[in-house]
């Protein structure tokens, strides 16, 4: 049974997906994009506790790394990609190319950004932190603006260098006061 629950967050409502025992999927529903719930999905709350309790403590900046039992779907390279994402440390980035070639695979950096646009879970499992070669943020489902805030929050050298102190302390600011981050 695939339950779901949609969430608010400093980055816009979040889709939650999953069975009763592990998270299946994380959506972004701002934007062009929402995911509607598959006929046969059940809207439950209780499923999720964890996942939002973890989420919000991310976002306050209390976490940095989630401690919840995941079931993506994928193929075996999907899988082997987004195992990588999860070791990608707090407020560090890494380029598609080196994400490829720690995976062994040589010029492989198109087909792990193809993987990890894929990324069924992110925020959870950090997709958002692979940017460019040259240091550019690039593709992310939820919109670059929402990678640029992850990054910022995280404190990554790429997204602070990108935002006047004040900017970054006005995101903060509002990320503390519950409110919209964006």
């Amino acid at each position: 049974m695939t339950y779901w629950h949609e969430i608010d967050s400093p980055v816009g409502p979040l889709l939650l997906a999953g069975t009763a025992h592990a998270l299946t999927r994380l959506h972004f529903q701002a934007g062009p994009h929402a995911l509607r719930p598959a006929k046969g999905w059940r809207p439950a709350a209780t499923p999720f506790a964890q996942v939002q309790a973890q989420l919000m403590e991310y976002f306050c900046g209390a976490r940095r790394s989630f401690q919840l039992p995941l079931a993506p779907e994928g193929t075996p390279f999907q899988l082997k990609v987004w195992q990588a994402l999860s070791v990608i440390p707090y407020g560090e980035t890494l380029s598609y190319g080196e994400l490829a070639r720690r995976l062994g695979v040589s010029g492989g950096a198109r087909a792990v950004g193809l993987a990890n646009g894929a990324n069924p879970l992110p925020i959870v499992v950090p997709c958002h932190r692979v940017i460019g070669a040259d240091g550019a943020l690039t593709g992310f489902g939820g919109g670059l603006h929402i990678k640029r805030a992850l990054l910022a929050l995280e404190g990554a050298a790429c997204a602070v260098d990108l935002f006047a102190a004040e900017e970054r302390a006005g995101f903060a600011r509002r990320l503390q006061a519950g409110g919209p981050a964006l």
